[in-house]
């Protein structure tokens, strides 16, 4: 009997969790959130900027910039983090995949900073930053 590809996936999910232990079902569940932010912004992307522009009044029919949803990448570990939505030229939205989010602390002061800047890939190898883009909105998730 031949399994599915949703079949396979599931025995895998299942046996990484009964022999793996609590780290691996850290791990997994980690795993399967940002999978989850993904599988979000990919499908929902659409209602989600939708709402934002409803909330903010931004109108959608300007022919001189756009709007779109995009996940937000944590630049040092590659994990989905969240979704924000970008504004700018419509060349320039139709490059963006993402926005990688680098943060930093400054610890006498209890100060952290965090960037976000628009990217044009989804991995953290290669981050090329889009210019004349900017952050309008911003979806968290808590991980």
């Amino acid at each position: 009997m031949r399994m599915k590809p949703f079949q396979k996936a599931s025995v895998m999910v299942g046996l990484v969790c009964f022999t793996g232990g609590a780290v691996s079902a850290s791990l997994l569940g980690g795993l399967l959130k940002g999978g989850g932010i993904a599988y979000l912004v990919s499908h929902f992307g659409g209602d989600i900027n939708k709402a934002i522009n409803k909330v903010t009044h931004t109108p959608t029919n300007n022919p001189m910039y756009s709007t779109k949803v995009v996940p937000v990448l944590s630049a040092g570990v590659g994990t989905y983090v969240g979704a924000v939505q970008v504004m700018g030229p419509r060349a320039a939205i139709n490059r963006v995949q993402a926005v990688a989010q680098f943060e930093t602390g400054y610890s006498p002061l209890g100060i952290r900073l965090r960037g976000l800047v628009p990217v044009s890939t989804k991995g953290v190898t290669s981050i090329h930053r889009v210019p004349g883009v900017g952050i309008t909105g911003l979806l968290d998730v808590k991980l």
